[in-house]
């Protein structure tokens, strides 16, 4: 597969960003906090301000740093022009891409395109439903019944009702019906339909500011949560490190004993099949690689929480991949105590993801 720019995966995975360089390809040396033995990463210059990032690097930052946003806000802004008052309502919660929902009164339905676009303008995720309440204080037209309609629509529901046998029809429901009931609106002058309609379109501007900026609230709170879920990620990493390179010995005392018993068995094991157990036995307890991936990970969610702006893809991506690596760490620990920090490792990283699914 492909990332969102177009790299390959498997070598966007390893994507480490080095300021004042060009793009190129970097072989692991195998040291903490970089590549581990083995891989390739591409690397690129980095945009003005913006530090390593992992998976979706290369597609390049945006010109201006803006903040991290949530997905979670809410604004409103009225107006008023020619005696006709107005309130636009936006609510925004999450969602995987942008959903966009948009409720206008009748005679408003040129307002739709502008609002999409100014919607888009400002935002990439998130369900987004825009509401419209007017209030033409005292200037609502009458309505009456279409009764030409009405009377085709009831043709209509006889010729069913006779052929099904359906129930009689509801008046509400009929009334309900688009047509039937018509609102007898003066024909206004189009010069003024287009002030008004231009003075509703900078009250939803408005209003979606407002709603940016209280994403953009809510983003700097869960910033804040997503570095300190790190800080408990990178603590554990370290602890993990450390639990590792104190296992040889346990490993090597366990082997010991086992050799041991198989050197006294009857038949006894061939020297070639006790170094195979011996070598398969060192390599499924070896977690260092596993160590130096979380790290790179570290690294990289670090540097997008920094760069800011729509980061709740990358940083949702890099959290499948802390729990990967954490399930991989446990799965291979060959002590009480490298199994426990795996354990916390775990949880950590759910609590960190809770807090990403939020951000835009």
């Amino acid at each position: 597969g492909r990332s969102e720019d177009g790299v390959p995966a498997a070598i966007a995975l390893r994507a480490v960003v080095v300021p004042g360089r060009g793009v190129g390809v970097r072989f692991g040396a195998g040291r903490r906090g970089g590549l581990p033995a083995g891989r390739i990463g591409l690397y690129r210059a980095a945009p003005e301000g913006r530090g390593a990032v992992g998976r979706g690097a290369m597609a390049g930052g945006a010109a201006e740093r803006r903040g991290l946003e949530s997905m979670t806000g809410f604004a409103r802004a009225d107006g008023v022009c020619d005696g006709v008052r107005w309130v636009w309502e936006a609510r925004s919660v999450n969602s995987r891409n942008l959903d966009l929902r948009i409720r206008l009164p009748n005679g408003c339905d040129a307002l739709e395109p502008r609002a999409r676009a100014l919607v888009r303008e400002r935002f990439a995720r998130g369900a987004l439903t825009i509401h419209l309440a007017l209030d033409r204080a005292g200037r609502e037209p009458p309505v009456r019944i279409d009764e030409a309609v009405l009377d085709r629509l009831l043709a209509a529901h006889e010729a069913v009702r006779a052929r099904v046998g359906a129930p009689p029809a509801r008046i509400e429901a009929m009334m309900a019906l688009p047509g039937v009931v018509v609102a007898d609106e003066e024909r206004e002058d189009e010069e003024a339909q287009a002030r008004r309609l231009e003075a509703m379109a900078g009250s939803l501007a408005e209003a979606l500011d407002a709603l940016a900026a209280s994403r953009g609230a809510e983003g700097a709170r869960l910033a804040a949560l997503v570095g300190g879920h790190l800080d408990d990620v990178a603590a554990l990493c370290e602890a993990a490190a450390q639990a590792a390179a104190s296992a040889p010995g346990a490993l090597r005392a366990r082997l010991s004993a086992q050799l041991a018993e198989l050197l006294g068995a009857d038949p006894p094991v061939s020297q070639d099949r006790l170094a195979q157990e011996a070598a398969l036995l060192a390599s499924r307890a070896d977690v260092r690689e596993e160590i130096d991936r979380l790290d790179s990970h570290v690294a990289a969610a670090r540097g997008i929480l920094a760069a800011g702006g729509e980061a709740g893809r990358e940083l949702g991506f890099l959290a499948q991949e802390f729990n990967r690596e954490a399930n991989t760490l446990c799965a291979k620990s060959s002590s009480l105590e490298l199994t426990r920090i795996g354990l916390d490792l775990k949880a950590a990283v759910d609590r960190l993801r809770e807090q990403v699914q939020n951000l835009a």
